[in-house]
């Protein structure tokens, strides 16, 4: 199983900028996709998760400025990002416990870089 993120980048503050992911692999079922952030220094922080009924929890941070969605057909899970702000700079990794070979397990993409300039 892997998990492959895409969408990272340079934008200005108040700009926006959507994350992708897309699991590929020998997998049976997604229960919980999500996207976390990590600036140096600091713990890996959740940013927004998606669970299978569509459900979805985000953090204060992310409340009223990003979206998580998913589609399950591609196993992809999207994080758009609006009204960024520099403070929301980090590597964003996203995240899936699945169903695969024989096992639940959490998978973590490589994460990809945002950067927010004021």
């Amino acid at each position: 199983v892997q998990l492959q993120a895409s969408g990272g980048g340079l934008v200005q503050a108040g700009g926006s900028l959507r994350l992708s992911c897309a699991a590929s692999g020998s997998i049976t079922s997604i229960n919980l996709l999500g996207w976390y952030r990590q600036v140096p220094g600091k713990q890996r922080e959740m940013v927004a998760l998606i669970n299978s009924g569509g459900g979805t929890t985000y953090a204060d941070s992310a409340k009223g400025r990003h979206t998580i969605s998913k589609d399950n057909a591609k196993n992809t899970v999207t994080l758009q990002m609006n009204s960024l702000k520099p403070e929301d700079t980090a590597v964003y990794y996203c995240n899936a416990y699945l169903w695969a070979l024989g096992s639940w397990k959490t998978y973590w993409g490589p994460g990809t870089l945002v950067t927010v300039s004021s």
